[in-house]
């Protein structure tokens, strides 16, 4: 069904409110993934005195992990948990995967990664599912909340490598922020 311009006038009320949550939950998060990306061979180098070699191996296992994890995540969340759960599952070990990575240590590094990888797999596929129940199927809203979705992730994007490298080189170091 096409809607009209007269339907998408008659409609002119606000997006969902919880839009707006998920929209900021995106962001940070896309902020976080981005801006730790941009910082982690400089921390395996310099911090973990890892060379060159296996700290792109590490980083390419991780983007690889990263990237497989949202498929075991999605089904969890379709068929035991729900995406609410999921997502907030997901948002919690991001949480904490971060605070484990800000202990200065081997074990923390592979242990705060994991968490992190984990995380992402319950969080990144199920809020975009939870932007869609928003939305009834022919509202004409739902396009235009998904762009406001799709603006927080790229702002996200945008800010976080280009922030946390631009804080780390010139204000409190690599060790510090990552």
């Amino acid at each position: 069904m096409e809607v009209t311009t007269d339907q998408l006038q008659q409609n002119n009320s606000k997006q969902p409110k919880q839009l707006y949550l998920l929209f900021f939950a995106e962001m940070w998060e896309r902020f976080s993934f981005y801006g730790m990306k941009a910082l982690l061979i400089a921390y395996m180098v310099s911090e973990l005195n890892y060379d060159d070699p296996k700290a792109y191996a590490i980083l390419g296992s991780y983007a690889a992990l990263v990237y497989t994890m949202p498929m075991f995540g999605g089904f969890m969340a379709d068929k035991f948990i729900g995406y609410q759960r999921a997502v907030m599952f997901g948002g919690i070990l991001m949480t904490l995967g971060h605070f484990i990575l800000a202990l200065p240590t081997d074990w923390s590094f592979f242990y705060g990664m994991a968490f992190i990888i984990c995380g992402n797999g319950f969080f990144k596929p199920n809020i975009s599912s939870l932007v869609g129940t928003l939305y009834s199927e022919n509202d004409p809203r739902r396009d235009s909340g998904f762009s406001i979705f799709y603006m927080g992730i790229n702002i996200g994007a945008a800010i976080g490598g280009f922030l946390c490298a631009y804080v780390a080189k010139n204000i409190i170091g690599i060790s510090v922020l990552a």
